[in-house]
């Protein structure tokens, strides 16, 4: 039956600016202060305060505008939301309605190895409202909340895409897409753990080959990657249940539990005129100088994309390689100042989606909290690839290197764990292994090769892994032919 419907899903994310004060007053914006110290009369909404526009967030609005192929618009205003809710000092939020900043923009992301265009409808800057923090579970079984007032007025984008998407991993493949290009520009750290960084999905399902969308369902509370793909396939399985059984979806705003794994009722959808936008009238409207719009484009970094393309053509990087590295301020940081040192890069990326990322994992940390310098891991690569340590020993010294910042060079010499490439050493060696195991070798003589690399482990074991592979695979050859 999930076959016979198509889920349709378009997403509204919401990015916290990295600027020092708030978009209409100069309070700080750092994260984690004593709740209600980072306030003023303006961002509490009190009768009389004025707002200023910081000239900074708008110039980080068409930064982001710019990096998502948007059209920047050469007027643009302010306009009073409308609705009351307790996060909200002022009963109306300042925000965009009908002259965003940026506006038909796109984004091309791959899924499953296929490039897919998500469009983006629009990008506009509003003031962030208070936290809310609920004495309960969540939300829904809370028994009272409390108000941080120090969020409100932060400056805030919110980015609205079309309803190009199709799946839940068409979702997470476009917000990742998205993460990566607003941290390659600068203009938000996008900690979802923080809230720098949240989204909301809106879903429907309509019967495959339709163009009648369904009935819009919007989800709430969704505070990360994996949170989005479980909720955007629990609520489409949801409404095709509903409407395979000949029943109505509602429209409606549903809080996504991740604890349960479901989707429950908030309220009502509004519709925009439930906003009662009007134009704010303490903000004048903004005539955008074209020339500030090209100095702004001018000073755009290098973007996810054109990165992974340079990484294919100048270190012959397979694109998906290249794309993770790319798509990550931190590992292609890395990865370029490593390659820059050892003029090699293939071996540099497989490491860093290897190694560097399955302790990044681990551990549970970002890169720049790690001990892990692009001079360490580049002398890590040298001695693995001139032959000093095996790639088994170079795993084992990485750990070292990764959590204390220990030279590698250090740790090889403390440890006793040079290669061992001494052609007569390892002939002595070889001949012994050979001695103590005459039933491999009878194998090896009958054609078996897998007696081989039984052979192999032992002259490993007998050097603490120290001997060099390839060395010692052609030595054992010539020393099992001869004896043949």
């Amino acid at each position: 039956m999930t076959s016979d419907y198509e889920v349709v899903v378009g997403i509204e994310v919401h990015v916290e600016l990295a600027t020092e004060s708030k978009v209409f007053c100069g309070c700080r914006t750092a994260f984690g202060a004593e709740p209600n110290t980072q306030t003023c009369p303006t961002c509490l909404g009190m009768p009389g305060a004025l707002p200023v526009l910081n000239k900074r967030a708008l110039e980080f609005a068409i930064r982001a505008a710019l990096a998502l192929n948007c059209s920047v618009a050469d007027y643009t205003k302010f306009d009073r939301k409308n609705y009351f809710y307790p996060d909200l000092p002022k009963g109306y939020q300042i925000s965009q309605y009908d002259c965003p900043i940026g506006s038909n923009g796109y984004m091309d992301v791959d899924v499953n190895g296929e490039s897919k265009r998500i469009r983006i409808k629009r990008v506009h800057l509003e003031e962030e409202t208070a936290k809310l923090m609920h004495a309960g579970d969540d939300i829904i079984s809370a028994s009272h909340s409390l108000l941080d007032f120090n969020r409100s007025g932060i400056p805030l984008i919110e980015i609205v895409s079309e309803a190009d998407m199709r799946s839940a991993d068409e979702a997470r493949a476009y917000l990742t897409k998205l993460r990566s290009i607003l941290l390659a520009i600068g203009v938000s750290d996008c900690k979802m753990e923080e809230g720098s960084m949240r989204c909301e999905a809106n879903i429907s399902v309509m019967p495959r080959g339709s163009e009648q969308y369904g009935t819009l369902v919007e989800l709430k509370n969704i505070a990360s990657f994996r949170a989005v793909h479980r909720a955007i396939q629990y609520e489409a399985a949801r409404q095709i249940e509903i409407v395979s059984s000949g029943g109505e979806v509602a429209r409606e705003t549903r809080h996504w539990d991740d604890a349960k794994g479901e989707t429950a009722f908030m309220r009502g959808k509004e519709e925009a005129h439930d906003y009662r936008y009007f134009p704010e009238p303490d903000l004048g409207p903004i005539v955008i100088d074209r020339a500030w719009v090209e100095k702004i484009r001018g000073e755009l970094p290098e973007l996810p994309d054109a990165k992974a393309e340079r990484y294919m053509r100048e270190w012959d990087l397979p694109k998906y390689d290249a794309c993770q590295i790319a798509d990550s301020a931190d590992l292609s940081d890395l990865f370029e100042k490593t390659c820059a040192i050892v003029g090699e890069g293939r071996e540099v990326a497989k490491w860093i989606l290897g190694e560097v990322m399955a302790s990044l994992n681990a551990t549970g940390i970002e890169l720049s909290e790690s001990k892990l310098t692009p001079e360490l891991f580049a002398e890590l690569i040298d001695l693995m690839t001139t032959g000093k340590i095996s790639g088994k020993i170079a795993k084992s010294v990485f750990e070292d290197v990764f959590s204390n910042g220990r030279r590698p060079s250090d740790i090889v010499k403390e440890r006793g764990l040079l290669q061992i490439s001494d052609v007569g050493e390892l002939v002595t060696i070889v001949e012994k292994v050979i001695d103590a195991n005459p039933g491999p070798v009878a194998d090896y003589h009958a054609g078996k090769e897998r007696a081989l690399g039984f052979l192999v482990g032992q002259v490993m074991k007998e050097t603490r892994g120290r001997a060099n592979p390839q060395e010692t695979n052609r030595i054992l050859r010539e020393e099992l032919d001869k004896r043949a």
